[in-house]
């Protein structure tokens, strides 16, 4: 993940969840709560892939929000329209079609990427979604009651079967694992 302030997180403080936001802001809440309580147990995701992010809250608030926002330097491409230039390696022939193409070798694969994910039904979105859950039950939920049946529904697509192996968790772990395996797939339709 490219750390920026405003990339979407929660944290969790135990089994309760603490803050959830922009990463700078739950950053602070984070820092916070250890000025509260120093032995506490808290843990930071992204909410797009349920990794655990490692957060530096040394210094001050301003350094902190500072540190968060420094992403990576913009290199070629078009920044302002999102586009960003990435190496692409491909045999001589593919490269001879690309440039046969119109519009050169970019829009022809933007077109190519475009209708493949178009005619891939969600499939990559349910993927990514059901790892992304996993990633934050593994952290979160993997000690507790009906994790591996929870496990099995999720990657079985089965909603219902997660929410009924789920039902025992804290409330804040089990709610946020479902939006992250479920809620975001409503959401693409």
């Amino acid at each position: 993940m490219t750390d920026t302030a405003d990339h979407p997180c929660t944290a969790f403080d135990g089994e309760a969840l603490l803050a959830r936001g922009p990463l700078a802001q739950v950053a602070l809440a984070v820092r916070a709560r250890l000025a509260e309580r120093p032995d506490a147990s808290l843990l930071t995701f992204d909410d797009a892939t349920g990794r655990v992010i490692d957060l530096d809250l040394r210094g001050s608030e301003a350094e902190i929000v500072a540190r968060l926002g420094g992403g990576e330097p913009r290199g070629r491409g078009r920044p302002k329209l999102g586009v960003v230039a990435r190496e692409v390696t491909l045999l001589p022939r593919h490269w001879e079609w690309l440039s046969a193409q119109p519009g050169g070798a970019s829009q022809a694969l933007r077109r190519l990427v475009d209708e493949a994910r178009r005619g891939d039904g969600g499939q990559t979105q349910a993927r990514i979604a059901r790892e992304t859950a996993y990633r934050f039950m593994s952290a979160m939920a993997g000690d507790l009651p009906g994790f591996e049946e929870a496990s099995r529904a999720l990657f079985a697509g089965d909603e219902a079967g997660f929410r009924d192996h789920a039902a025992s968790w804290p409330g804040d772990i089990r709610t946020y694992a479902q939006e992250l395996a479920f809620s975001r797939l409503r959401r693409a339709d």
